[in-house]
């Protein structure tokens, strides 16, 4: 059983995207938006800035009032389209009730989309053309390479349907010629694909929902989630202790899955700017 390590996987992406900006005529540039005052999406805000830091990137940090109306979170994200130290846009969700995640996700350029949220740059990505991808299922197929497991001919089951990990998972998985199962909340006996998983992704978020009994031995397991048990330690969909040694390879949390994702932010925000110079 080998503990797939996301923190060194991650700090060797951020190393060649710092190494790969050096050769640009401009510094790469990304705009946070933050709506509110949300303990967690500000602890998301201060490490993404904390990756430019160290990737040579600008940070540029929006903080709005949770009363911000949409017309005034619509202008300031049409004042950061037009913006040329801007390549990247990122607004941290969830968005205060008022406001339509939608219409503000639509809002952003697809060119600077580094999130891969855009009906564009989903489109893009799921016909096979080049496209900004999702960060977490963008982070887990890097991972995956690095640690030598083909997918190709795979039984791959995806447990989540979100528009953020489970649906674009799954099409990364099929790009790369896994056979691919998306299991979700009306699925009945979920544990009879799971038992047939060659490689199993699961970002549900429900502490301890994949025990032993689910997982096929020798499995690839990948657990997305970000829980707290009853003791309030972090922990992720899979029963851990129980699980691992069945496995071929898992990811531990923390430090498996959520090192990747702030990583491959960093990767897109490259890729904006490179694409913004070769224009």
């Amino acid at each position: 059983m080998i503990v797939m390590d996301g923190k060194a996987v991650a700090a060797k992406c951020k190393a060649a995207a710092a190494e790969e900006a050096k050769k640009l005529k401009h510094q790469p540039g990304l705009a946070v938006v933050l709506v509110g005052d949300n303990p967690a999406s500000r602890t998301y805000v201060s490490a993404k800035e904390k990756d430019c830091h160290e990737c040579g990137f600008a940070s540029f940090e929006y903080k709005l009032s949770a009363e911000t109306t949409q017309e005034e979170l619509m202008r300031l994200i049409a004042q950061l389209n037009a913006d040329e130290k801007v390549d990247g846009i990122l607004v941290q969700m969830p968005l205060p009730a008022h406001l339509s995640e939608k219409e503000v996700l639509c809002a952003i350029a697809p060119e600077k989309d580094v999130d891969g949220f855009h009906p564009m740059n989903v489109g893009r990505m799921t016909t096979g053309d080049p496209a900004f991808e999702p960060c977490t299922p963008a982070g887990i197929m890097v991972m995956l390479k690095e640690y030598g497991i083909d997918v190709s001919g795979k039984r791959c089951v995806v447990l989540g349907r979100s528009n953020i990990v489970g649906k674009p998972m799954a099409s990364m998985l099929l790009r790369a010629n896994g056979t691919v199962t998306i299991c979700h909340s009306r699925t009945p006996d979920m544990s009879a694909f799971t038992r047939e998983a060659d490689i199993l992704v699961t970002a549900v978020g429900k502490v301890d929902l994949i025990t032993p009994d689910m997982v096929k031995e020798g499995a690839v397991v990948i657990d997305v989630a970000m829980n707290r048990n009853a003791e309030g330690k972090l922990c992720g969909d899979v029963n851990y202790a129980a699980v691992a040694p069945k496995t071929s390879y898992i990811t531990p949390v923390p430090g498996g899955v959520g090192p990747m994702t702030r990583a491959m932010l960093m990767v897109n925000l490259l890729r904006a700017a490179q694409q913004r110079e070769s224009n």
